[in-house]
């Protein structure tokens, strides 16, 4: 991995709430320190229970806040929020998310928020149900009605037991995301991307359609990791149960591969790289029942008709300035075939995913790349979780871009 860019005198406020969580503040405080940050902890009352005053400023080297009425701390929230570059608060519990919605003061957290100048971050904790719950969703967008950044929750293995969402970040993430957002050096700053993810359905009756197993993670997360690098993103979604909450990615939900075909096609002229990671479906029946198809006969004959091949499409009124990703997933000469995919379709480079290696394709949380370009090179990665890979392809797109621009 390359270096993270630093954030080198950087004033950061980071505001720590009772969750189980709050054990992360202790890495996230180091490895904001560790980039040259300055930072100042508040506490609320409740995070004293996870965490101690005492390691926190040990490590930021600094008396840590938890009263609003401290004999030095009365002033402090109002001098603190003109003092710092941002207000991060992780973790953030639906308690103190729910009082930041509604303008409540109880505390110097919430004290120093209603006075910050700068810019707000804020990473949930939380388990499944209560992130789900209609309260915490309407409190989350009034925050960012508000202009707060949300910082994403992960999914995984909860406090409870349960698995789901509700995770807060983790520290390097959001060390990453201030990164990206106080320092904004990337060469995606500015630049637009189209992606295109998920699966796409194609209608055989008003009820029933031709689909395929893909969850549109892959191209999720490529969008996201992109967009966190400063990149503004339009992400093209088949039907996915999967969204991205990132503030510079816009998403244009899809059914099927026409639908994919044309948003793209409007879309493309206006971006600088493309990365179809989209399962589109190659055939489409030829007619679509208006009214539900009844059980009568023993057989059934379907005829099915191409679809539109968005990638060969693209790759035709490809200017020489735009980068083209494409996406194979294959089960046989894999190699080759990916390579013939490269050069009819005039990417970049392709991704190739096997559906031969254990743990890679879809709907599973891992995938097994290798990137192919023009004259057989290939490089290929090892097993990884698709956040990772998501993070490989990215950097194979920059030092595309950063070769163009020198």
């Amino acid at each position: 991995t390359h270096s993270m860019p630093s954030l080198n005198g950087k004033k950061i406020m980071l505001a720590i709430t009772g969750s189980i969580a709050a054990y992360k503040a202790a890495s996230l405080t180091r490895l904001l320190i560790k980039s040259g940050a300055e930072v100042q902890i508040l506490m609320t009352e409740a995070a004293k229970a996870f965490i101690t005053p005492l390691t926190l400023s040990t490590l930021s080297k600094k008396p840590v806040y938890s009263e609003v009425i401290s004999e030095d701390g009365w002033n402090n929230h109002v001098e603190l929020g003109l003092w710092a570059d941002a207000m991060v608060i992780a973790p953030c519990t639906a308690n103190t998310l729910a009082k930041m919605a509604n303008g409540l003061c109880d505390n110097i957290v919430l004290a120093c928020y209603l006075s910050a100048r700068c810019p707000v971050y804020f990473a949930p904790a939380m388990d499944l149900d209560m992130w789900k719950h209609p309260s915490t969703v309407q409190n989350l967008n009034k925050l960012k009605d508000f202009g707060c950044k949300l910082i994403p929750v992960g999914h995984g293995e909860l406090a409870s037991g349960l698995v789901g969402d509700g995770r807060m970040a983790e520290p390097e993430a959001i060390v990453e995301m201030l990164t990206t957002a106080l320092v904004p050096d990337s060469v995606f700053q500015g630049k637009k991307v189209l992606v295109t993810a998920g699966p796409t359905y194609e209608a055989i009756d008003p009820v029933r359609f031709i689909g395929n197993r893909s969850s549109g993670k892959m191209g999720i997360v490529i969008a996201d990791r992109l967009a966190a690098k400063g990149a503004t993103v339009k992400l093209i979604l088949g039907p996915s149960r999967l969204q991205v909450d990132h503030e510079n990615v816009e998403t244009i939900r899809v059914e099927s591969a026409q639908e994919m075909y044309e948003a793209a096609l409007k879309i493309y002229p206006e971006v600088e790289i493309a990365v179809m990671a989209a399962a589109v479906a190659d055939y489409r029946p030829k007619v679509v029942a208006d009214q539900k198809i009844k059980k009568k006969t023993n057989t059934f004959d379907l005829e099915l008709e191409k679809t539109a091949d968005i990638a060969a499409s693209l790759g035709k009124i490809k200017r020489k300035n735009q980068i083209n990703v494409g996406f194979a997933l294959e089960t046989a000469n894999e190699t080759a075939n990916a390579a013939g995919k490269l050069v009819r379709k005039n990417f970049d480079f392709v991704v190739l995913n096997s559906l031969n290696d254990k743990g890679a394709g879809f709907n599973k949380p891992t995938n097994k790349i290798s990137l192919l370009f023009s004259e057989d090179k290939i490089k290929k990665f090892e097993l990884n979780s698709k956040e990772a890979v998501a993070v490989d392809i990215v950097n194979e797109i920059e030092q595309l871009l950063a070769s163009r621009d020198e």
